[in-house]
C-alpha cells in the first residue's frame, strides 16, 4: 500500500464538524452522534447537543439498540485518544455506517459549536 492509499484509507474514517452540524439540522438527518467517552458524568459535564451517550466499553453490547438504516458519528475527548477508533471498530465490524469526528470533543468545542451539559 502506498502513503497515498494510506492516507486516503485513513481520512475515509473521518467525518468533519460542519458536515454533521448542517445535517444534524434537517429533520431527515442521517446522522446520529454518540458519545463514547468512559468518563462518568460529572467528570464529562457537557456533550455535543443531542449526541447519545454510550460508553465505548459498553458499545458492543448495545448494538441491538441501534438503527441499521443511521450512520454513526462517534467522538471521544481528543482526535488523539483511542475511544473514538475502538468504538468505530466496533460499529463497521458490526455492519454498521460510521465514522469518527474529525477533531472530537475538542475540536468541536474549539469552534463553538453546539454543546449541552450533561
Amino acid at each position: 500500500m502506498s502513503k497515498i492509499e494510506l492516507l486516503e484509507t485513513f481520512l475515509s474514517l473521518y467525518i468533519s464538524h460542519h458536515t454533521v452540524l448542517n445535517s444534524l439540522q434537517e429533520e431527515s438527518s442521517p446522522y446520529i452522534v454518540l458519545d463514547v467517552r468512559n468518563a462518568p458524568s460529572a467528570i464529562k459535564k457537557d456533550k455535543i447537543l443531542g449526541s447519545i451517550e454510550i460508553p465505548a466499553k459498553d458499545l458492543e453490547s448495545q448494538l441491538d439498540k441501534l438503527d441499521k438504516n443511521k450512520t454513526y458519528v462517534v467522538y471521544d475527548w481528543t482526535g488523539g485518544t483511542i475511544l473514538g477508533k475502538e468504538a468505530l471498530l466496533i460499529l463497521l465490524s458490526a455492519g454498521f455506517e460510521a465514522y469518527e469526528l474529525s477533531g472530537a470533543l475538542e475540536g468541536w468545542k474549539g469552534m463553538n459549536l453546539p454543546i449541552e451539559e450533561i
